[in-house]
């Protein structure tokens, strides 16, 4: 379809992506194929020479198989909608495009302020790459005093909003104030808002990071990652990082996530629903402390989400007055819950939340209480607030 800035989102991810006809039949599939390839050939040497001149200037222009083809481009291009950026980098996974930002935009000697909410295996990350790279990071509360944390090697503000694991909503706009004041880049993993509910780009931030692996794709069968920005230079530097490291993804989960994605509008939206049920019924339990949700009215950050969201999901958090064996029997009696780290897909997962993983968080302040994370998803949430109240009772 023609380019239209007044056509919304839901319409472009119908159209955005699909095959073009084919000159001699006029004939088209609807869905791009899957366009394999590990080596790309070319006519003559002229033509090789000008792909080679058109990727010198920053155009998307394939010499080689790794950074992908036709399926890839589409991709990439749904993420710019998405994300509301110009340029869009692919990775084989969500930690895989927080890999590609760090190493761009940190060199030897760097230092990063990232908040403490952010998704957990940043600080393996960290812990395994960034500090024998001789990066460090200072991780940061939403209360702390950011002025004086920052240093004159400061170079990046790395956030996650809502955080993965309590959904703890950042103020992006005052983030990317304090980081352009001291010139930062300001990057958020989003891949709990997917550019659908949540667009980072438009609140202040330069960097985007989305792992496809969840909404996006939506099935569960797919590792995915997307770094997006709209800014020409960090574009530069992504693109050079990513060529250099041989990131690559198969033509197949790009074709997938192109399948995905086009579902996205209605999956997500049917995810909201079922969790402000599931919150609802939650919220009459006494074993129930807090429920982490920004959507739900009793959150804290609920007037942020308000404000910076147009929409949520099925991710939310339980705070339950159980000690650690309660709450174990708890997650065990769920039958319709899988246990599992992901989520994003069509399936409803829980994750029994270890007290080292509360730990690096200042927003628990839960004490001795047991923390849950469910993932709500397509099945119908009568079923689902059944299964919880059978497995509270059997907790109990």
């Amino acid at each position: 379809m023609s380019k239209d800035s007044d056509v919304h989102i839901d319409t472009l991810l119908q159209h955005t992506a699909t095959a073009a006809f084919d000159s001699q039949t006029g004939s088209a599939p609807v869905n791009l194929p899957s366009m394999r390839a590990s080596t790309v050939r070319f006519k003559n040497l002229d033509a090789l020479e000008t792909v080679q001149r058109r990727k010198a200037g920053g155009q998307r222009a394939a010499t080689y198989g790794r950074m992908g083809m036709d399926t890839h481009a589409a991709l990439e291009q749904v993420f710019c909608e998405l994300e509301g950026g110009t340029h869009a980098y692919l990775a084989s996974s969500g930690l895989a495009g927080i890999t590609m930002v760090m190493t761009s935009l940190l060199s030897a000697g760097d230092h990063a302020l990232v908040a403490d909410c952010v998704y957990g295996p940043v600080y393996e990350l960290d812990e395994a790459l960034l500090k024998r790279m001789n990066i460090e990071l200072t991780y940061f509360s939403a209360g702390d005093d950011l002025e004086s944390l920052v240093r004159p090697n400061t170079r990046l503000v790395y956030v996650e909003s809502p955080g993965s694991l309590l959904f703890q909503m950042l103020d992006l706009p005052a983030l990317s104030g304090f980081a352009r004041r001291h010139g930062l880049v300001l990057a958020c993993d989003n891949t709990w808002g997917s550019g659908y509910i949540y667009r980072p780009l438009a609140l202040g931030a330069q960097v985007s990071v989305v792992a496809g692996t969840k909404y996006v794709g939506g099935h569960s069968d797919l590792m995915l990652g997307a770094v997006v920005t709209n800014d020409a230079a960090i574009a530069q530097r992504l693109n050079r990082t990513q060529y250099a490291m041989g990131y690559s993804v198969s033509a197949d989960d790009a074709w997938l996530a192109l399948r995905g994605v086009r579902t996205l509008p209605i999956r997500m939206a049917q995810h909201a629903r079922h969790a402000l049920q599931v919150c609802e019924f939650l919220s009459t339990r006494p074993e129930v402390a807090r429920i982490y949700h920004p959507a739900w009215p009793a959150d804290p950050g609920h007037a942020l989400w308000q404000r910076d969201c147009t929409g949520s999901n099925g991710m939310l958090a339980v705070q339950l007055r159980m000690t650690p064996q309660a709450s174990r029997r708890f997650v065990d009696a769920l039958r319709l819950f899988g246990i599992g780290f992901s989520w994003g897909g069509f399936e409803s997962l829980v994750q029994w939340v270890t007290r080292g993983e509360l730990a690096r968080h200042q927003y628990w302040t839960g004490a001795d209480d047991a923390l849950v994370r469910l993932h709500i998803g397509l099945e119908d949430p009568r079923d689902l607030i059944a299964d919880l109240k059978q497995a509270l009772e059997a907790a109990a």
